[in-house]
């Protein structure tokens, strides 16, 4: 199903990269002269993750792709790795003919973002950076499968499940921590395009390997840190007090985040309050806030 609004205009376009093509989704003025912004969701996710940021930006294109190993791009292969989606991000901005561009990431699309401002930094204006894009704070020595376990937990356990019909699948998200008082027509649009296969063994279209590999590189890999350690752009993070099951200590401590901050002069933080790792892109208020900090973001262009 889909649910996009009817008065919100909304295409995709395949881009070649690397091994094949990447699914894109636009929502938004299909002119190439409208702003642009390009949103990139986090390791489990798809671009349909901004169905409701693209309703809150009026006037703004926003280009937003399936990440290698996920979504309608889930057949690409690796290797995987912050260096490689910032590649293919570089690919997508060209292929949409964005010169450069306000970048928001949510989760892992913030520690990508980062990364594509390192490496192609021609083409990012500035970077709002939703619940993501700081080393994961975890405790040292871990390995990489414990930091899976550490910081997704359930989430990669469901990518080796399978689900009978698409409707047992809405009903798994209903109960969900995060979305339990949160469900709206966007949250179901997104669970529905996450499927893949046909009854009664669909299954989460994210690639377990590209899951793994991409969640051991945001664990202090050499990409990111060389990345943070030299943004020279605008960047706002935007953090939900709560975390992937909605529990209390959210992904990242505020006095964390102020320590990074304290460390890199162009980075701000905001708290985003009634919000959990999810919400703050996929119901309200968090959607509105992070919209806010992206039309402050291009108006500053």
């Amino acid at each position: 199903m889909s649910t996009q609004p009817a008065t919100l205009p909304y295409a995709t376009l395949d881009v070649a990269v690397r091994g094949g093509t990447l699914r894109t989704g636009v929502w938004g003025p299909q002119n190439p002269e409208a702003p642009a912004v390009l949103a990139v969701h986090g390791v489990t996710a798809s671009h349909r993750t901004w169905g409701l940021l693209a309703q809150e930006l009026d006037g703004v294109r926003l280009i937003a792709p399936d990440l290698r190993g996920r979504g309608r791009s889930n057949q690409l292969p690796g290797p995987f790795g912050m260096a490689a989606h910032a590649d293919d991000l570089a690919e997508v901005l060209a292929a949409h003919q964005v010169r450069s561009a306000v970048v928001v990431g949510h989760s892992m699309g913030a520690f990508a973002s980062v990364v594509l401002a390192r490496r192609h930094p021609e083409l990012v204006q500035s970077l709002v950076l939703v619940d993501g894009g700081l080393p994961l704070q975890v405790p040292a020595g871990l390995s990489d499968d414990e930091v899976i376990q550490s910081v997704l937990g359930p989430a990669a356990e469901r990518l080796a499940a399978t689900f009978p019909s698409r409707e047992a699948y809405r009903d798994f998200w209903r109960v969900h921590p995060a979305f339990a008082d949160h469900w709206n027509a966007l949250v179901e649009d997104y669970v529905d395009y996450d499927l893949a296969g046909e009854p009664p063994l669909l299954r989460p279209s994210t690639n377990y390997e590209a899951m793994a590999r991409d969640t051991a590189d945001l664990n202090g890999g050499a990409a990111l840190m060389d990345a943070l350690e030299s943004l020279a752009v605008p960047a706002v993070l935007l953090r939900a007090p709560r975390g992937l099951l909605n529990e209390e200590a959210g992904l990242y401590t505020p006095g964390y985040v102020q320590q990074w901050a304290g460390r890199l002069p162009n980075l701000q933080v905001r708290d985003v309050p009634e919000t959990n790792h999810y919400t703050i892109v996929m119901d309200s208020p968090g959607a509105a806030a992070v919209a806010g900090a992206v039309r402050q973001a291009v108006a500053s262009r």
